[in-house]
């Protein structure tokens, strides 16, 4: 490789931000937007700039683009369909947007392209939500934004507002189809979760989706786990031991059998006070185990307490024994992590 080359791709790296949107598309991370925090004020990213991570090769490329560019946001949600990038929602220096946009990923020019849905109705515009792509839609969820009063059923409404909108934490759920360009609303025939933000929401299934944590209609982290089967249009809530560790602005990931991990994120208001950064993974069972699954776990958890067990692991067989053996250490004593 030319040294030239190699300086530049070693000196290359995309600013430090938070409220970006990251996807991956074969061996490339895309980044594009978010802000940072200068001094006492937060400044938005460029929004004519993309960067490009090659996860192979260790090195940042930025690209400029062109088109119908977005105002620079934070906030968005992010996914990727057949090589293209689409954002929905977003904060930028004035107010929340409900605009969506794309961007190919695959033909170098990276010219972005402002969607008009042919029929529908658009949510209402929000930041900080989550979506999931299904079967040539998007899904989202929730989010903060501007809610407007011609949304409200006037039969449940006891109290009395005087403007035409205020801000508030969602709970409802719009799809786009990307068949017909049309925006619906997914009603649920079961009892929802309660509006938030700075949630995740994690595929475990073919059509079901797992949310955990956020920032409550009245500013409290939360820690209640949902599943929602986006056939039947049900919520089911999750019982799980984590109800003492409430988290938003985390990461959800996919893991085996079904697994969620979540990892970091904060367990405090972070609008009032930003010191309860949290580094433990929470791995959260949405689905029942495999019976190999279930004998790995009951003897890493009991082989330290029962001689019989003891005893006859040397007994397994050697791939079996491996894994057995890596596994223990999961369930091995640990201190409290500060």
């Amino acid at each position: 490789m030319d040294s030239a080359f190699e300086r530049h791709c070693s000196e290359l790296v995309a600013r430090e931000r938070s409220g970006h949107t990251a996807v991956v598309q074969e061996d490339l991370l895309y980044v594009w937007g978010g802000y940072l925090s200068i001094a006492d004020g937060e400044v938005f990213l460029p929004n004519d700039e993309i960067w490009v991570y090659d996860l192979e090769q260790g090195a940042w490329e930025m690209f400029h683009m062109s088109g119908e560019v977005p105002p620079s946001m934070s906030g968005t949600c992010g996914c990727s369909l057949n090589g293209h990038l689409y954002i929905f929602g977003g904060c930028d220096d004035n107010e929340q947007t409900n605009q969506i946009y794309c961007v190919n990923l695959t033909d170098g020019k990276y010219m972005w392209r402002k969607i008009v849905h042919e029929s529908g109705a658009a949510p209402s515009p929000r930041d900080k939500l989550s979506c999931w792509v299904y079967n040539e839609r998007i899904i989202y969820f929730g989010g903060y934004g501007r809610k407007l009063l011609t949304n409200i059923d006037s039969r449940n409404r006891s109290f009395i507002v005087d403007e035409a909108s205020w801000e508030t934490r969602t709970s409802d759920i719009h799809c786009l189809d990307f068949k017909t360009w049309t925006w619906s609303e997914i009603i649920p025939a079961s009892t929802s979760p309660v509006g938030r933000s700075w949630h995740t929401l994690t595929a475990v299934s073919d059509g079901g989706l797992f949310l955990f944590g956020g920032l409550s209609v009245d500013c409290k982290p939360m820690s209640d786990g949902w599943l929602l089967d986006v056939e039947t249009k049900k919520w089911r809530e999750v019982q799980h031991p984590f109800k003492d560790k409430p988290r938003l602005w985390h990461t959800a990931s996919p893991g085996k059998d079904s697994d969620v991990i979540v990892f970091g994120g904060s367990c405090d208001s972070i609008l009032l006070v930003d010191t309860g950064h949290c580094n433990d993974a929470l791995v959260f069972q949405t689905q029942p185990y495999p019976l190999f699954r279930i004998c790995e776990d009951y003897i890493a958890m009991n082989l330290r307490n029962n001689e019989t067990l003891r005893y006859q692991l040397p007994l397994l067989p050697p791939k079996l024994l491996t894994a057995v053996q890596t596994r223990m250490s999961f369930y091995r004593p640990t201190k409290k992590q500060r």
